[in-house]
């Protein structure tokens, strides 16, 4: 499938060799990996704490998860669900389903028991591969028999690490992880598994790039999550894309750093996908919360390419031994940062530690996932997402009629369509009638175009606050509060207020060297910032943010926190009105 778009004014802005069509082969995800596996079967396809996999071994052990499931009656077409963090199983695993002709559903490992249930009833997955430590909470969903379950695979840590690592997990720190568990009798072990597949005969599945390849559910934080579904060219013509903005790459040379969750559409496309498409090595870290482990990986595997999120980068700022020169972080390249707002100084900061460029780039797990990126070496603009990538159109249009495109300039709702765009959200019609119209995908987010064609995003939709009948902007007032020399992380959203309807709310964290600073100071210094109905009227400082999984901050919990404290009367814990 060709797409061209070489009259749209983004493309003028794109960095030198990007191309304005895209060609988006009709092959499987799974092609990246057996490419990798006949080319350069003996390079590294990942390293976990030192125990590297290469391809060759990665593609024969996805070849016999693909043939375990068939021989256990697994179908083309069926569901498997993954319920682990990032691990050399995840990779394993997920190019197996793939290969057995099945819809991979990525289940993220944070979820309690309705959440799960919820998620393994919508797919109707019979078959699931967990880590360990989640087996008892997946055992109690199943005797629920509210899901189709009946087939289940525990994967243990231990069973990729080096030999000396694996024995010290075993002796140390099974009983703490919980690994230490028994599988009850008809489930089986990872390591049965690949067993049972290498004994069995290999499964003849013809998988097209129009096959269903992914369920990819919404994080589920505004109400029930949804499964985006997502074909193998939407996956394969998303890491096309990526191909092309980072230009500098060599097949077979390079390391990225596979910190963000893999079940999350971020780190599935930028790591699992991705990075085998140019023939690199993930550098795999299960907690991308554990930033020691983040930076031991940075500092021995050296990878060029650094997929994160705004938290992280900024951990990496502030964290002393970096300054000190105790980790060697100048291998980096370049990163994109998504999932939420890029600040300036943490662009900046994060750009002279190492060397290497920090652009924002922005998706949705309903376009499997980036369609916009800031050019890694052309001008990147404050507060911009950046340009439509290769083979993306993207309009602006009034939010309320929804098709009439606004002139340049102008504020409305964000609307796209390309190679990547979800074909619907599984077993829900009227959502995807009210997402999906007439190819368009509709994202609710607010947005305007420069007249060089980067994009900027005001806000979601429904995170916009109206304040005594003013619109404000959360990401606009974060990015002021985000240059007071006190404030080390900040979120902004609207609460509810008896005379404005709402107001603007935000919760701090202070730097540490900062600590004496006071909400009132806070205040006075955004009154010379901000338009007298912009500026923050509550300030709560915090000792960190609530995060997902994948590090974006959960604003409606917050807001749902002041809420009950408002109800019960306490009123909030420390406030400033102004």
């Amino acid at each position: 499938m060709s797409l061209r778009y070489s009259d749209k004014p983004w493309v003028k802005s794109y960095d030198k060799g990007i191309p304005a069509t895209i060609d988006v082969p009709n092959h499987p995800v799974q092609h990246f990996l057996e490419e990798g596996a006949r080319r350069i079967p003996d390079n590294p396809a990942m390293v976990f704490q030192g125990r590297e996999v290469s391809y060759k071994e990665l593609n024969d052990a996805a070849d016999a998860v693909a043939a375990a499931l068939v021989a256990n009656g697994f179908k083309k077409g069926d569901r498997a669900v993954l319920y682990m963090p990032n691990l050399p199983q995840f990779v394993i695993i997920y190019y197996g389903i793939l290969k057995a002709g099945g819809i991979v559903i990525a289940t993220n490992p944070m979820y309690t028991e309705r959440e799960l249930q919820h998620q393994l009833k919508d797919c109707g997955a019979e078959t699931v591969f967990v880590l360990s430590r989640y087996y008892p909470l997946l055992k109690k969903v199943q005797k629920s028999g509210e899901t189709k379950v009946k087939r289940i695979i525990v994967a243990y840590i231990k069973d990729y690490l080096p030999g000396v690592k694996s024995v010290l997990y075993g002796l140390l720190k099974e009983k703490k992880a919980g690994d230490k568990v028994e599988v009850a009798a008809g489930d089986l072990t990872m390591k049965e598994f690949l067993a049972l597949g290498r004994r069995s005969p290999k499964p003849n599945v013809t998988v097209s790039g129009d096959d269903i390849a992914l369920l990819q559910y919404t994080g589920g934080t505004t109400g029930l999550s949804k499964g985006a579904i997502g074909l193998h060219r939407n996956l394969v013509a998303n890491a096309i894309m990526v191909s092309h903005w980072i230009t500098d790459w060599k097949f077979g040379q390079d390391t990225l750093l596979g910190a963000i969750p893999f079940f999350h559409s971020y780190g599935m496309v930028t790591a699992v996908i991705f990075t085998l498409a140019i023939g690199g090595r993930i550098a795999i870290v299960p907690n991308p919360r554990d930033l020691k482990d983040v930076l031991g990986n940075i500092n021995t595997h050296k990878p060029a390419y650094f997929p994160g999120v705004p938290a992280m980068y900024v951990g990496i700022n502030n964290n002393p031994d970096v300054a000190a020169g105790k980790y060697d972080v100048k291998s980096i390249r370049a990163c994109i940062s998504g999932s939420a707002p890029l600040l300036l100084e943490t662009k900046q900061k994060f750009e002279k530690l190492t060397g290497g460029k920090l652009v924002e780039g922005y998706g949705l797990t309903e376009s499997h996932v980036a369609t916009h990126a800031n050019p890694i070496n052309g001008l990147n603009p404050p507060g911009s997402i950046g340009l439509p990538l290769p083979g993306v159109e993207v309009k602006v249009v009034d939010p309320i009629e929804g098709e009439q495109e606004l002139p340049v300039g102008a504020i409305g709702e964000l609307i796209m369509r390309g190679p990547t765009i979800m074909q619907g959200y599984w077993n829900m019609p009227n959502e995807t009638a009210t997402s999906l119209r007439d190819g368009w995908l509709y994202t609710g987010d607010i947005a305007r175009m420069d007249e060089k064609g980067y994009f900027y995003i005001e806000d979601r939709k429904k995170d916009l606050i109206i304040c005594g009948g003013y619109n404000v902007y959360p990401r606009e007032v974060e990015e002021v509060l985000a240059r007071h020399p006190a404030v080390l992380e900040v979120t902004v959203a609207g609460v509810p207020d008896a005379k404005r309807g709402e107001t603007v709310m935000a919760w701090i964290v202070k730097r540490p060297d900062h600590a004496n600073v006071t909400e009132k100071e806070i205040i006075e210094w955004s009154k010379e910032q901000l338009a007298a109905y912009k500026y923050p009227r509550i300030i709560e400082f915090r000792e960190q943010l609530p995060k997902t999984a994948a590090l974006k901050v959960l604003k409606r919990e917050l807001v749902k926190e002041y809420k009950e404290h408002a109800a019960n009367g306490s009123g909030q814990r420390e406030k400033t009105a102004a």
